[in-house]
């Protein structure tokens, strides 16, 4: 038993420089690369604490070697601009001026309801609250507000936007929510060009009715429901 707490101290104490030694960004927001080395560390490091019968210097080592081989990759990266692209990747701008780039978020693995959240999480509850919207790199989110009015003035009381339609199909649990048929907005849609359900991106709307609207490889727009009274 001691044998173990002592090769765990040591195995700890030797991440712990080696972390330090790899920097800030290493323990903030990892690039891929960083991300895998994170993890084949985490691995190496379990089995010299956990089998004794494997010498300490055989995982001291193996930590050593990826830490050689993340401080070769880093200067690779910081030397060569065409490195960094292939080991750390680009970032993907999702929302343009023209609204979501559904592309961009197909690359990425993401759909409409998944920039949504993010977007939230960025303190952005409407499509339309953004210029640009990105994901960067290291998965992080990045968005550029749109600049205010001229009086420099926000709604008051808004409400929070709804996602009603998503690639194509309606959210049901929104519609109920609402209280409308599916009739009431594909006629909404149709009266704005929208004559195809599933060309349609995605449709929000808000409780005073003001509804953002994508066809795929289109520019957005943002037109109103006419309801005289807000809904939430």
């Amino acid at each position: 038993m001691g044998l173990i707490i002592i090769r765990t101290i040591i195995v700890f104490l030797t991440l712990l420089i080696i972390m330090r030694l790899m920097g800030k960004r290493q323990i903030g927001e990892m690039q891929p690369y960083e991300f895998v080395i994170t993890l084949i560390i985490a691995e190496i490091a379990c089995i010299p604490m956990s089998d004794s019968s494997i010498p300490l210097s055989y995982g001291i080592t193996a930590i050593l070697t990826i830490y050689f081989l993340h401080q070769v990759v880093c200067l690779i990266d910081l030397s060569i601009p065409k490195a960094k692209t292939l080991f750390a990747g680009t970032p993907s701008v999702v929302i343009n001026q023209n609204g979501i780039d559904a592309t961009q978020l197909k690359k990425n693995n993401l759909d409409v309801s998944d920039l949504i959240e993010s977007m939230r999480g960025a303190g952005y509850f409407a499509l339309d609250d953004v210029e640009y919207a990105l994901y960067e790199s290291n998965g992080k989110f990045s968005a550029l507000a749109k600049a205010k009015d001229s009086a420099g003035e926000k709604e008051e009381n808004p409400s929070l936007p709804v996602l009603l339609v998503c690639e194509g199909k309606f959210n049901d649990k929104n519609l109920r929510l609402i209280g409308k048929e599916k009739g009431y907005f594909l006629e909404k849609l149709r009266g704005q060009g929208f004559n195809e359900l599933k060309k349609v991106l995605v449709m929000t709307v808000d409780g005073a009715g003001k509804v953002y609207a994508q066809e795929s490889g289109q520019s957005y727009r943002v037109f109103s429901l006419g309801w005289q009274e807000r809904l939430w």
